[in-house]
């Protein structure tokens, strides 16, 4: 009789929410009230619930929206849209830990227990109620840790784990003592009454149900729940097991007394009424409204889709046949009933089809009798498994929160370790950073003097090439004064004597001789003035090394170079440290156009501007991509060299378009 009592225990725990809450919305008010409307078709009351999922959803994620949610999830449980439920349990499960809401948390867990309960996926429910008990145990929430043990108690009372269901209630009770929760009482004193009866302890669980009658209080008690119908049907049950029919009847008659109530708000029970009144009867050989009641029951059972139902209800009219010796309809009803339990795995109400069968046929009864015994063990191992799989979720979960516990107190102590460590990694990364930084402007200093060095050397060894051609240049001009404009005077010397001749042709060769050897005097002294006139300036120049740099790549390059120096620049009042950066820029420049550009033609110019010198670099080779360059080595040093001229550098290049280097510097 196991489940059939499971459906007379029907857990009403979500509609007690649904008369508190309210809400400051109108229309979601009244979709909450519509959807709750027990008189409305399934189909309307789902509309409904829609309607106030889609205001609820664009919430805000806090307690409010939470609390409604819940209430959705709760009219979803009210039509056993499990699918539904479920969607709703997992949105906030999501939504209290993104906000570490442990109470609605522990609820979510609590409602997810109820839907994997419902799917007969007890060991997922198992673990989501005990992972809801654990919250309210740390949280010292004695009213919902109480929900959360009676939770568990249900679902291992549908296990057959019976010892494990009543160990929970007693917890639960402990806890809810001096709690004001009639109705939580109530609910563990009807499973204890079950779990008694199921047991065979008949007078306990006569004792438990009349504790579950007292308790219920009619005022405060909503009708939907229809307790007192429950004892009464549950109270009857047990009267039953001990074959004392005529004690039984009583109590489902009572409970069927609110039949209008009953039609409306708990339906299954209704059936389930019908069908105990009408069996009892009938093993009392009472033939009042037999075999009507057992075929309204089923009636009813197979309109709600009730397959337990079902099955109890053919079996019973299985039996009822088979009284009035009608065997065809004895072994439609029990076939029936036997087709029903396997195609739903329902072995324990398989065992009572058997049973029957066996009594029906007994020609057939050992091959009936030997399936019921195999089925029969099958049960009693999968019974002992389920006791012991609860009881080993229950210490995982402790072993995994210990763990959790350890690993927590490991990652935070790898955190110090790992911290300390990163700190003293970046002191010393800070220290050596500074020694680098000191060995760097060290080494930047010694390259100064070095480049110092090097642009004087340069200047030096131009100064000395200049001394040289000076000298010789003033040799030359002495030369040339001293000796040939000397004995060109004597030579027109002796000419102007000979023009006191005169005869008229020898007179005028004389003259032109004259004429002519003046001319020649004058270039020489233009000459020999100009070669002294060799400016000092050119000592120290640095147009003159440039020239050199220029006239040595014209000489081992086939490309054609141009270049041009603004004579306006002053170059003296530039530092020899910037001269050297930009000597080594060009260099670098032409270097590197030699090399990759495959140039014909190089164009390098220096412009004067206001404050500012230019310096332009351009050819019209293969180009590159500015992008990847700006990766380069010899890239870096230019950009370097031009910081400390307190300069700008720009680059302009496309693949097959040459490219354009623009520096600017400061005078």
């Amino acid at each position: 009789m196991l489940l059939l009592l499971l459906v007379f225990y029907a857990c009403t725990k979500k509609n007690a929410a649904n008369q508190t809450t309210t809400s400051s919305d109108d229309s979601l008010t009244s979709y909450m009230s519509k959807a709750n409307d027990f008189s409305a078709t399934t189909k309307k009351r789902q509309d409904y619930i829609q309607k106030a999922f889609g205001i609820i959803i664009n919430q805000p994620n806090d307690s409010l929206q939470r609390a409604n949610l819940f209430r959705v999830a709760n009219r979803y449980y009210n039509l056993n849209d499990w699918a539904g439920y479920h969607k709703i349990a997992i949105i906030v499960l999501e939504n209290a830990k993104t906000s570490n809401d442990t109470v609605s948390t522990a609820k979510a867990y609590s409602y997810l227990g109820d839907y994997y309960g419902s799917q007969g996926v007890s060991d997922s429910a198992f673990m989501y109620y005990f992972k809801a008990e654990k919250i309210y145990l740390q949280r010292n929430d004695n009213l919902n840790l109480a929900k959360a043990r009676l939770n568990k108690a249900q679902l291992q009372y549908n296990e057959s784990d019976f010892s494990g269901s009543e160990i929970s209630i007693f917890k639960a009770l402990r806890v809810i003592k001096g709690e004001k929760a009639n109705d939580i009482v109530y609910e563990l004193y009807n499973l204890l009454g079950l779990v008694y009866n199921e047991l065979g302890e008949f007078d306990k669980a006569i004792e438990f149900h009349n504790k579950a009658l007292a308790s219920i209080n009619d005022e405060t008690t909503p009708v939907e729940f229809q307790s007192k119908a429950t004892s009464l049907n549950n109270m009857g049950l047990v009267y039953q097991n001990l074959n004392q029919y005529k004690k039984a009847i009583p109590y489902f008659q009572k409970g069927l007394e609110q039949k209008k109530d009953l039609i409306l708000y708990k339906p299954p029970l209704y059936a389930m009424l019908l069908d105990n009144l009408g069996y009892s009867r009938y093993k009392l050989k009472d033939p009042n409204g037999l075999p009507k009641l057992l075929f309204q029951s089923l009636e009813l059972r197979d309109s709600l889709q009730l397959t337990i139902g079902v099955i109890i209800s053919k079996i019973h009219l299985s039996e009822y046949f088979a009284s009035k010796n009608d065997t065809i309809k004895a072994l439609q009803y029990s076939k029936e009933a036997l087709k029903t339990a396997k195609t739903s795995k329902n072995n324990r109400n398989a065992l009572l089809a058997l049973k029957q069968l066996a009594i029906i046929e007994p020609k057939k009864a050992s091959i009936y009798n030997k399936e019921y015994i195999h089925i029969n063990d099958s049960l009693q191992k999968a019974e002992r498994k389920i006791g012991d799989k609860f009881t080993r979720i229950e210490y995982e979960t402790d072993e995994i929160k210990q763990e959790n516990t350890d690993l927590t107190t490991q990652n935070r102590n790898l955190v110090y370790i790992f911290g300390s460590i990163l700190i003293l990694g970046m002191f010393l990364y800070i220290i050596k950073a500074q020694k680098a930084k000191t060995r760097e402007l060290l080494y930047k200093q010694e390259q100064q003097k070095v480049n110092e060095e090097i642009y004087n050397l340069m200047i030096s060894q131009q100064g000395n090439v200049e001394t040289i051609r000076i000298k010789e240049k003033k040799r030359v001009a002495q030369e040339l004064h001293d000796g040939v404009l000397g004995r060109m005077f004597g030579v027109r010397m002796n000419l102007d004597s000979l023009n006191k001749i005169h005869d008229e042709s020898a007179s005028y060769q004389r003259n032109s001789y004259l004429t002519e050897l003046k001319n020649i005097e004058q270039d020489i002294r233009e000459i020999s003035h100009d070669l002294n006139r060799e400016k000092s300036e050119l000592i120290n120049n640095f147009v003159a090394i440039v020239d050199n740099l220029f006239e040595d790549q014209k000489k081992t390059f086939k490309s054609k170079l141009v270049s041009n120096i603004d004579s306006n620049i002053k170059w003296e009042s530039m530092s020899n440290a910037n001269k050297i950066n930009l000597y080594r820029i060009i260099q670098e420049s032409l270097q590197n156009i030699n090399k990759y550009a495959n140039a014909d033609s190089i164009n390098v110019e220096f412009k004067k501007e206001i404050d500012n010198l230019l310096l332009q670099i351009s050819d019209d080779g293969v180009g590159f991509n500015v992008n990847r360059a700006k990766k380069g080595i010899g890239l870096q040093n230019m950009l370097s060299r031009i910081n400390e001229c307190n300069g700008t550098f720009e680059i302009k290049s496309k693949k097959g378009e040459g490219t354009i280097i623009t520096v600017t510097v400061p005078i």
